[in-house]
């Protein structure tokens, strides 16, 4: 499908690009993730979809994204897909492609837009101070809020039937957008933190808002993550049973951080396609599908 194919679904719209400093995707890896480990990437084909970089109409102007879904039929229940801290690249945009061979409307916004471009720092401590560190909580709440009308205007998305699932820094975001939309039917967070210490614009952390969740979650961890220590994560699961809130986490014994990532060391392809199985299920299980 060509860009002008998919852009043709999108709702009409007179928002401005000021103030974005990111109006397209790039293409290929990040450039903190190089090299890539070729022979473990997994590439999904096209056939059969309609997948292609969209814009998506938020406040202040136009956020790029990619979006895949079947190439007939529809409305499709809809995922929003979070980006890892290295953004809307390949692998995110394979994942867009897997989960619209599994039938589905698949959308990931590139949420840094307005605060940079990490696609060519090479330096993670870079990504995080320069750009990361400035995008706030509820400004990624709205935009995702952004990217699910732009879906249902679209024709083809049921966001009646509404899943969200992240990656590493967008696997904490799964959380607190669980907290976010009353709306979201279901949820599901790859290795995203629960607990660390708060900033102005990043203030709460998942494990402060489990009260508030108001979608199941799925929690999918690595036990040998040194980023996420597995006390924190025994600290959430207490936490929501105290709640009695449905929500799950499941921690892979002996798994690093990034077990999904197929094109770096730390992808554990056991671990990822059952991480892959469970979230198939959940969605399923819980109105999305």
């Amino acid at each position: 499908m060509n860009d002008m194919h998919i852009r043709s679904l999108l709702p009409a719209t007179d928002v401005s690009r000021r103030g974005f400093v990111v109006t397209s995707l790039a293409s290929g890896f990040a450039l903190a993730v190089q090299p890539v480990c070729a022979q473990t990437i997994i590439t999904t084909d096209t056939n059969g979809l309609l997948a292609n970089e969209v814009k998506i109409p938020a406040a202040g102007g136009d956020i790029p994204g990619y979006a895949a879904m079947p190439a007939s039929g529809g409305p499709f229940p809809t995922v929003l897909v979070i980006q890892e801290i290295f953004g809307v690249h390949e692998h995110i945009k394979d994942i867009c492609r897997r989960l619209a061979k599994h039938g589905y409307f698949a959308a990931a916004p590139a949420l840094y837009a307005r605060e940079g471009d990490v696609s060519g720092m090479s330096d993670i401590q870079e990504i995080v101070s320069k750009v990361v560190a400035r995008v706030p909580d509820a400004q990624v709440a709205s935009d995702l809020d952004a990217t699910t009308a732009w879906a249902k205007g679209t024709g083809k998305a049921d966001t009646a039937k509404l899943g969200v699932t992240g990656f590493c820094w967008g696997g904490r975001q799964v959380w607190l957008y669980a907290a976010h939309n009353p709306n979201l039917k279901a949820a599901v967070a790859w290795y995203g933190a629960v607990k660390r210490p708060g900033t102005d614009l990043q203030p709460k952390n998942p494990l402060d808002l489990v009260s508030q969740l108001k979608a199941p979650v799925l929690g999918l961890y690595g036990g040998a993550d040194p980023g996420i220590p597995v006390d924190t994560l025994e600290e959430m699961k207490a936490a929501l049973k105290a709640a009695h809130n449905p929500s799950e986490i499941v921690i892979y014994p002996d798994t690093p951080h990034g077990f999904n990532a197929d094109y770096r060391p730390s992808y554990r392809p056991d671990q990822a396609k059952d991480g892959w199985s469970k979230m198939q299920a959940w969605f399923k299980q819980h109105g999305v599908g």
